[in-house]
């Protein structure tokens, strides 16, 4: 059960037009402690294009941490130098990434020590993310998004507010600020929906600060903060249980409270930019304090109080399932599908 070679490996395969990803990779499944890891496999095809404009953020991802607005001590891990960010087209998924929803992104190895001094690879699965976009988020912004702010939901910000959520994860803290171990490891069970919740937050913020450097100029600022919103409902409806629908509960509650949106009486939602630009910083914050402090009480306390759908929400999405929005895409693969067979 050695995979850090294997990690340190793949990360050297950076120029390669196929990639192949395999191994005991993610720890969802195992509810009791989150230490059990999953085995799954993608077959990828590089999109070249796509790539080339992405290289220019992994050279910015040290500054980019020397920035996030916390205490220093809270963001003192550097992301490693070899971290890179890339697209693809999947060809094929085997193991727990087909098992249930199907994951758009990537963002491995997840071992901290080889974040520390590799960093990590960031890989886009842009054929399944245009896929989810044009038949799953794009019906649900029909239906709650205001009339008014659906011309911001695009691909491209759907498209960078999921890969800023994979260096998200590479981001903030990996060791808690006193040394008693890892944040995995303090925050046990706890940690993936904690860790999925400062992804989601932390690629809104890394987005919301590439366009005031202006290294993002495709749209505007309002796109992502629209489409990120219409994503929750997307990403709700698979339920609360999962690390990643815990994380969409509390940041969906935990935007209500701070009055980032309206709900109007026809059933849509509003998006208030400077509401949600200051809730986006405090609930990082939030996240990076209890990850910092390693506070698995106060993690498991927020988890149990927020990880819930509340009853209009849940009304809401009840909606979506009577418009015959499908909750996710489902592969046809294999060799019969290519023409082997």
């Amino acid at each position: 059960d050695n995979y850090q070679p294997s990690d340190f490996a793949w990360m050297e395969m950076q120029n390669t037009k196929i990639d192949f990803v395999v191994g005991a990779i993610e720890n969802y499944e195992d509810a009791l402690y989150g230490y059990k890891a999953a085995y799954e496999s993608f077959i990828l095809l590089k999109d070249i294009e796509w790539s080339k404009k992405l290289e220019k953020f992994s050279a910015m991802l040290p500054e980019l941490q020397k920035g996030l607005p916390v205490d220093d001590e809270f963001k003192k891990d550097v992301p490693g130098s070899k971290a890179d960010m890339n697209a693809y087209d999947v060809i094929y998924y085997a193991g727990d990434c087909n098992a249930a929803s199907k994951t758009i992104a990537i963002n491995l190895p997840n071992d901290e020590e080889v974040h520390m001094k590799y960093g990590s690879r960031k890989l886009q699965l842009k054929n399944s993310m245009q896929a989810k976009f044009d038949k799953i988020l794009m019906p649900i912004a029909e239906i709650l998004i205001d009339p008014e702010q659906r011309k911001y939901v695009t691909f491209t910000a759907f498209f960078e507010n999921t890969m800023f959520h994979e260096v998200g994860h590479a981001m903030g803290i990996k060791n808690t600020i006193d040394n008693t171990g890892t944040v995995r490891e303090v925050l046990k069970e706890q940690y993936s929906a904690i860790e999925e919740g400062k992804a989601d937050i932390m690629g809104l913020y890394l987005v919301t600060r590439l366009y005031e450097m202006g290294e993002l100029t495709e749209g505007e600022v309002m796109d992502n903060y629209v489409t990120f919103f219409a994503g929750i409902f997307r990403s709700s409806r698979f339920g609360a249980a999962s690390s990643h629908g815990k994380a969409n509960m509390m940041r969906f509650n935990y935007f209500a409270e701070q009055g980032s949106f309206t709900r109007h009486e026809n059933g849509t939602y509003t998006v208030h930019f400077d509401k949600t630009y200051d809730a986006m910083i405090s609930l990082m914050q939030k996240i990076l304090f209890i990850q910092g402090n390693g506070d698995y009480k106060a993690a498991k306390k927020w988890v149990d109080d927020a990880a819930m759908v509340p009853p209009v929400l849940q009304a809401d999405l009840d909606r979506l399932n009577s418009s015959n929005i499908p909750v996710d895409i489902v592969f046809k693969q294999g060799p019969a599908i290519v023409g082997l067979k």
